[in-house]
């Protein structure tokens, strides 16, 4: 992986508060650089359908979204890649694995941002590099045949990465905005929103609600112009249930009283359950124990649970951001190891088939 699309040359500096604005490739011209091609373009195509089918209850697996929090190193998101490629085979009866490949990070108030902002870990902020590392190792997740999701946080990158996804996801502190309601009334693939960071699902539902309808809105067009863009509606939305501040929300009386809220809204009741943040007390060791009590509600006929999300790397926990880092350990919320998820996701797919 070694293209690049480089930024361009400086082209403002405002010396009233010394503010910088450098020009970024457009996503037209990184998506011509390093083109999706017709055969994996079809293949995403297929996963995406295959999403839609588990949401509709057309499909009776399990959806899976299981990978690291975010991605800092490629070698060992590859390696990590590789080794979900093959899990997936293993399961591919009884659940659809697709990889996290998270590369925009959240942040409560500063910290590393992710691999788009900052490939080098370094504070250099080369978002230019970060947005071609960033699409060079999706395609590379594609090329292994995996369906590949991420967490589209600022809506400008949206755009970079569209035409690759399968799944995308819109996190606590942004599905209450507007402005990523409008982005995924025109996404091409499933979405889905997590409840509020207070544990409460009517944001959630209300951003569903919009999502599901078109709308005309201020954006960027893949020429990088401002444009006025036109949506159809995205009617291939769902909840995901991550916790919040007064505690987890994925045992079986809150998912009932969840359903009950859903039952009164029209939008779909299809519920996916994030055993991280809040559902495991942020212990990621602890998210096995979630899975197994969310796939006990789903073997005893709760057919609204259409899946789940692991956060998982090679090895277990986290580290802090450093000179040091030790291979396949996040750099951001703690992750399950790859063996024990390997584990979870081969027992899991046994008691699906007993049951069947």
């Amino acid at each position: 992986m070694n293209s690049s699309v480089s930024a361009l040359p400086l082209s403002t500096l405002d010396s009233a508060n010394e503010s910088l604005t450098l020009r970024l490739p457009t996503s037209l011209q990184l998506k011509q650089q390093l083109p999706l091609g017709n055969v994996l373009s079809q293949q995403v195509a297929v996963h995406r359908q295959a999403v839609r089918a588990i949401l509709d209850g057309e499909d009776h697996r399990l959806l899976v979204i299981v990978g690291p929090c975010s991605i800092h190193d490629p070698r060992s998101a590859l390696e990590y890649a590789e080794k979900l490629a093959r899990l997936s085979h293993d399961v591919s009866d009884q659940m659809l694995l697709v990889m996290r490949a998270y590369v925009e990070k959240p942040r409560t108030t500063v910290g590393w941002k992710g691999l788009a902002y900052d490939p080098r870990l370094d504070g250099s902020d080369d978002m230019a590099d970060g947005l071609t590392l960033s699409r060079e190792l999706m395609l590379e997740m594609i090329r292994l045949g995996l369906p590949i999701a991420t967490e589209l946080l600022q809506p400008m990158a949206a755009g970079y990465f569209d035409d690759l996804l399968s799944w995308a996801a819109i996190g606590a502190r942004t599905t209450e905005s507007q402005i990523h309601r409008e982005m995924v009334s025109g996404l091409p693939m499933p979405v889905g929103f997590k409840n509020g960071t207070d544990g409460g699902v009517a944001i959630a539902v209300d951003a569903m609600r919009s999502a599901a309808h078109g709308h005309r809105h201020f954006g960027i067009d893949s020429q990088g112009h401002p444009a006025v863009v036109q949506t159809p509606g995205n009617p291939d939305t769902h909840l995901v249930l991550r916790g919040g501040h007064k505690g987890p929300n994925f045992d079986r009386g809150s998912v009932a009283e969840i359903q009950t809220a859903l039952a009164r809204q029209p939008v779909p009741g299809r519920i996916m359950v994030d055993c991280s943040h809040a559902n495991s007390g942020k212990d990621p060791l602890r998210q096995p124990a979630v899975f197994n009590d969310v796939l006990e509600q789903r073997l005893q006929g709760n057919r609204a649970l259409i899946g789940m999300m692991l956060e998982s790397h090679l090895f277990d926990g986290c580290q802090p951001l450093s000179g040091t880092l030790r291979y396949g350990v996040s750099i951001t919320d703690g992750c399950l190891g790859f063996s024990p998820t390997e584990q979870l996701l081969l027992q899991a797919a046994e008691r699906l088939r007993n049951q069947a």
